[in-house]
């Protein structure tokens, strides 16, 4: 096992450098092919020598990893080839950690549609600030534009496509022109 995090952290030791350095786009992705896939093949190939070593032995946390490593092998390896993708999740678990924190506070929702909404309004308002965009110049401008705006286009309100579209020329409220 020991070697195995040895092999995961050689990975991430060349994010660090691509970090460290700063590289970006076409830069990045061949630093990865050049640098990290090695290191992923090399532990892929471990994972398997370990599951062909533990053969039909019965299941333990370990053999449960390595077969959830094995089963999901080209997802794993994405970043490679893609350079905005991220070597892990953890950025995404840490803006997702307020809705935990929030739990208590939802209990009363008072019915399950009402906790759903809640959870729908935190999914929006964590995707905001995972694109830098101000929520509430977002909210204001998507509930004005909601009932005008086509149907077969509704995608681009969510967050992501609504900074590419209308983030430049928000719609404001009445509140914003009274304050300004």
């Amino acid at each position: 096992m020991r070697d195995g995090l040895k092999r995961i952290g050689a990975i991430y030791a060349v994010e660090e450098e691509i970090r460290d350095k700063n590289l970006t786009g076409e830069i990045k992705r061949l630093h990865r092919l050049t640098h990290s896939k090695p290191h992923v093949e090399a532990f892929l190939d471990w994972v398997d020598q370990r599951l062909g070593q533990h053969g039909l032995a019965p299941a333990t946390p370990f053999t449960k990893a390595l077969k959830y490593i094995r089963d999901r092998r080209v997802e794993l390896q994405v970043f490679l080839g893609d350079p905005d993708v991220p070597i892990d999740t953890n950025h995404l678990e840490r803006a997702l950690r307020v809705i935990p924190m929030g739990r208590k506070n939802w209990n009363f929702c008072w019915t399950e549609l009402g906790a759903k909404q809640v959870g729908i309004v935190q999914s929006l308002i964590t995707t905001c600030r995972l694109h830098e965009i101000d929520v509430y110049t977002y909210l204001v401008d998507v509930l004005q534009r909601v009932g005008q705006h086509p149907a077969a286009r509704v995608a681009e309100l969510t967050p992501r496509l609504w900074k590419q579209h209308f983030a430049a020329k928000p719609l404001r409220s009445a509140l914003h022109t009274l304050a300004a």
